[in-house]
């Protein structure tokens, strides 16, 4: 199968299916290690394959752990610069559950390590307050106000991070 992916010169359009993960007051996030911020689990959609089905495979993947998908509860279209390319993100953002025995930190440690192709990636479990998302800089920045107090029926999002550098050649 082939991810819904492509680029065009310095611009990347993508599908992403992405899991909003709580237990006891904590959200799952994850990062690649290279990087300063954090997001939420998930990975790009596969021709044929649901934002369900994607995120099913993804946390089996990163994880190795089979999680149940609840509902859908946003859809995200998100404008980014991670360099050097400008990115257009669709996210379709869906509730997630992952098992009682998927490891549980309160501490703010890393919970989980995955080599994931060419990336190391990381888990931890956030306080789901403010404070604590914008302190670990969570991306897309829309999520740190919203998620907070809950999204209670189907939302639509259009985040336009920080005006995006100029590329060399333009």
């Amino acid at each position: 199968m082939s991810m819904i992916c492509f680029d065009d010169g310095p611009q990347r359009f993508q599908l992403r299916a992405v899991g909003i993960a709580v237990r006891n007051g904590y959200l799952l996030v994850h990062r690649a290690t290279v990087e300063d911020f954090w997001s939420l689990p998930g990975g790009r959609v596969e021709r044929g394959e649901s934002a369900a089905e994607t995120l099913e495979r993804e946390m089996v993947e990163e994880i190795q752990q089979s999680v149940t998908i609840g509902p859908l509860l946003c859809v995200m279209e998100t404008f980014f610069q991670l360099a050097p390319r400008l990115y257009h993100e669709v996210g379709l953002y869906h509730r997630m559950d992952v098992p009682d025995d998927f490891a549980f930190r309160t501490d703010g440690g890393i919970c989980h390590r995955i080599r994931d192709g060419e990336s190391d990636l990381e888990f931890k479990w956030v306080p789901l307050t403010r404070d604590a998302l914008a302190a670990v800089s969570l991306k897309p920045s829309v999520l740190v106000e919203h998620l907070p107090l809950g999204i209670t029926s189907t939302s639509h999002f259009v985040v336009r991070e920080p005006a995006p550098l100029p590329l060399i050649g333009e």
